[in-house]
């Protein structure tokens, strides 16, 4: 089956169709089933561009593969599957048909030949991932997904214009390497980061993900923020904005998710976090740089989906969602507890997990580029993670106190999920070489040797340990942890009742000088016009008084001879 003018988007967006359709057992055959297709589709395509078709004056590529589009189409395909096994039985239909649709979304993104078709994707995702947002079904998600909705399009409003200044300076609708040197290649570089979830406009994540119903969230995790790093990759190469930038994400990210309480908006600032590793790499640029980033991509969307299932499931069974109300539940929940701590050991690159043999990819593009400050500031964040997906999340959700809850552990479908992805973590740990041989260029690194693993295991070690010496300060109360968020929304609610003052003071100043002029207007009506003449009315106006027949005739006869005059004139 060849696959020239259709991408295997379209597979699954026949399946959110079906979805809404066919119920019951045809409707999970069709969300087990459609991924499978999508994965087997997808490996079908070959390197290049597959066709074109003529648009307008421009050459609209639908289908261009690569190793780099084929890996990312890959986990975005997988990440479908266990998603839906994790979720098909709870989540409504709206809600699986609106989560493939996304999904499709990021796959046409991964196979668009041209600025266009990837425009067209992108904008896809933001619609369909704004619903996911509202299908959580509460006041608070649907104004969360409000102001997803706006950040998205604004985002996509900002791509936009960069790809028609892009297209216009250059004529070409490719996707290919740039830089940002103008005005149309930052307007595109700020679109993708505003997906990416770049500081400052990266609140819209940790607002939104914990909103969303504990399915809905597993869905959302994957696909945004990886499509803007595999967008980086592919446009931005080598740009020394994105170290700095990355740089500050890990930090961030990091910052807060040790400061909040909500355990679903902890594992949303490790996105954040996590997609700062990435970031970092793309903007160093080399091959082993890219390699880390697509590496690190693949493997950050197995472990954090698994994060996020474990805590779906915590929400599902228990009903409660912050840290200061879990505990103890590794009593009756062993699998979803095992799980969580297996992908809280990838996260923080941990020896024999994924992210260990993906994350230190990063580093030592670091190393190799003789970035040494780039390199401390990755290891310190390393130590980082550990402290707050590491540790801090299956401590407060699975250990701590005993809070008393009794639930059950996962039902069969989320446990089996859990078990695949958790599995994949220690595989992609084990053998990275099945990964390493995926990526876009040639892989000579060898992530296990003494002094590395070493000094990981120090590295984790001494955070742990720091963890735990100020274990007082780690506890969590009813607070709010004020975000950039807080400032353009308060600055926005600000504006809006500046200007609703200015329009009601401008709307009293028209008031009032209408009423001057009526006023005005009425003082001559009855100083020159009077009131009407009746025989008992007063007659004040100089146009209703009763004058002398002298008087009335001089007036018509010199009218008459201005009449004459003008005539002739």
């Amino acid at each position: 089956m060849g696959f020239e003018f259709f991408s295997p988007a379209f597979i699954l967006l026949i399946a959110a169709v079906l979805i809404c359709l066919v119920k019951g057992h045809a409707r999970t055959a069709v969300i087990l089933i459609a991924p499978i297709i999508t994965l087997l589709a997808i490996w079908q395509i070959p390197d290049g561009v597959q066709s074109t078709v003529k648009f307008l004056t421009y050459n609209i590529e639908p289908v261009e593969g690569s190793p780099l589009r084929r890996l990312f189409a890959t986990i975005f395909t997988i990440m479908v599957f266990v998603g839906g096994l994790f979720s098909f039985r709870i989540a409504r239909w709206y809600e699986l048909a609106a989560a493939f649709t996304y999904a499709a979304g990021a796959i046409g993104v991964c196979f668009a030949g041209d600025l266009i078709t990837m425009f067209v994707y992108w904008e896809l995702m933001a619609i369909f991932s704004t619903i996911v947002v509202w299908c959580g079904g509460t006041p608070d998600s649907r104004a969360a997904g409000i102001r997803y909705a706006i950040m998205h399009f604004l985002g996509g409003v900002i791509l936009k214009v960069g790809i028609v200044g892009v297209v216009l300076g250059t004529g070409s609708i490719k996707i290919q390497p740039m830089l940002a040197t103008d005005f149309s290649t930052w307007m595109i570089l700020i679109g993708i980061l505003i997906n990416a979830a770049a500081p400052p406009v990266s609140a819209w994540l940790a607002d939104a993900y914990p909103e969303t119903t504990p399915t809905g969230s597993v869905f959302l995790s994957a696909f945004t923020t990886k499509t803007a790093v595999l967008a980086l990759i592919l446009l931005f190469p080598g740009e020394p904005v994105l170290i700095g930038i990355g740089l500050f994400m890990v930090m961030y990210g990091i910052i807060f998710a040790l400061l909040e309480n909500d355990v679903r908006r902890i594992l949303s600032y490790s996105v954040v976090n996590q997609v700062g590793f990435m970031v970092v790499a793309v903007g160093i640029g080399t091959e082993m740089a890219l390699n880390g980033a697509t590496a690190h991509a693949f493997a950050h969307i197995i472990y954090k989906a698994l994060l996020f299932m474990s805590a779906g499931v915590v929400i599902y069974r228990t009903g409660k969602n912050k840290c200061m109300e879990l505990g103890g539940l590794f009593r009756t929940m062993p699998l979803t507890c095992v799980c969580g701590i297996i992908g809280a050991l990838a996260i923080s690159g941990f020896p024999l997990t994924s992210g260990f043999t993906t994350k230190s990819m990063i580093s030592q593009a670091a190393v190799d580029g003789d970035l040494v400050w780039v390199y401390m500031a990755l290891t310190a964040a390393s130590a980082g993670v550990f402290l707050h997906a590491g540790i801090k999340f299956p401590w407060f959700v699975f250990f701590q106190k005993d809070s008393g809850l009794r639930p059950k552990d996962a039902p069969w479908n989320m446990g089996l999920a859990m078990i695949i992805f958790a599995s994949m973590c220690i595989l992609l740990g084990v053998f990275p070489e099945t990964l390493y041989a995926l990526l876009p260029y040639p892989v000579d690194y060898q992530p296990y040797s003494i002094g590395k693993v070493l000094f990981y295991l120090q590295l984790l070690l001494f955070s742990g340990l720091a963890f735990f010496v100020l274990l007082p300060l780690m506890k969590r109360t009813m607070t709010i942890s004020l975000d950039t968020d807080w400032l353009w929304r308060r600055a926005a609610f600000s504006l809006v009742k500046l200007i609703e003052r200015a329009l009601s003071s401008l709307g009293d100043m028209v008031t009032q000088q209408r009423n001057r002029l009526q006023k005005f207007l009425q003082r001559m009506a009855v100083r020159y016009l009077g009131q009407p003449h009746t025989a008992d009315s007063q007659e004040r106006g100089v146009f209703a008084r009763s004058w002398p027949v002298g008087t009335t005739v001089l007036w018509i006869a010199g009218l008459l001879s201005a009449y004459v005059l003008l005539y002739y004139l």
